[in-house]
């Protein structure tokens, strides 16, 4: 066996400081960290938001109804009021007298509507072609996705695919993308949650 090289840290100079990100000195911290301290301050004084009043907020939507429910983001199943409009979802309540939650929720409870109600949210297929993204068809999705899926297990093995799971998703869905895992013969399987 040749003799290993052992590697040691490198000198700093003398009066040079210690940033965890070089680019972001402490000043420049602090810099940052005072300006979004005074914009907090005069959205809470009220010069940016308003305060809803509490008769505001208890009007219900003409003709919605109150359905009792729970979060589907992780297994403890936080209680949620969902305010049903037409069959769509159109506002959301915590259940305060809820056994589990007793009136609370984590962020993603909370914001549980912006996936169903988000402009933001992408309703259908996008595929990036000359720098530009541009709407497909489900079927094409569906079939670009699994040729170039099944190439890539002829060729290297089912092994060579990591499966990896979103926070954003239910319990129920994360154990389906687990079945999916094991069904494709891998056991690269995780969750963002866990990593």
């Amino acid at each position: 066996m040749g003799a290993r090289k052992i590697l040691s840290r490198p000198e700093r100079p003398k009066g040079q400081k210690i940033t965890l990100n070089p680019k972001l000195a402490r000043r420049s911290f602090l810099k940052v960290a005072a300006a979004t301290a005074g914009l907090t301050g005069l959205a809470l004084s009220g010069r940016l938001s308003r305060r809803v009043e509490a008769q505001e907020a208890k009007v219900p939507y003409p003709g919605s109804k109150i359905v009792r429910t729970i979060c589907t983001y992780c297994a403890v199943g936080c209680g949620i009021y969902a305010e049903v409009q037409n069959g769509v979802w159109v506002r959301q309540e915590i259940a305060h007298d809820h056994p589990v939650s007793r009136g609370g929720h984590c962020c993603k409870g909370a914001g549980a509507i912006d996936m169903v109600r988000s402009e933001k949210r992408v309703r259908y297929p996008m595929k990036r072609e000359g720098g530009r993204w541009k709407k497909i068809s489900w079927e094409q999705a569906f079939d670009e996705i699994s040729r170039k899926l099944l190439e890539i297990r002829e060729k290297h093995g089912p092994d060579a695919v990591h499966w990896n799971g979103s926070a954003k998703v239910s319990t129920e869905m994360a154990y389906l993308q687990r079945k999916l895992a094991a069904f494709w013969g891998t056991n690269n399987v995780d969750h963002q949650a866990r990593i």
